[in-house]
């Protein structure tokens, strides 16, 4: 193997991050799907806390997960 090959090997960051992200685009497709755009737009700019802004919240926690795992590790060596 070359020096300049760096295998990144397991990245739990990355992987709980994607996880996240799709399990909020299932909910807040599930959510349009139901109620239909207007109402989750309604929903989704309301003083409440509902589901359609957990989800934005979990995708946003998602996009930060994986930007942590892509960030680069010095090598110990």
């Amino acid at each position: 193997m070359s020096h300049e090959y760096h295998r990144r090997g397991k990245n739990w960051f990355t992987a709980i991050g994607l996880m996240f992200c799709v399990m909020a685009t299932i909910v807040f497709i599930q959510q349009l799907l139901i109620w239909g755009p207007e109402f989750v737009g309604d929903f989704l700019f309301n003083q409440e806390v509902t589901n359609e802004k957990v989800s934005m919240g979990m995708l946003a926690f998602g996009i930060f997960m994986i930007a942590l795992g892509f960030r680069k590790h010095e090598q110990k060596g």
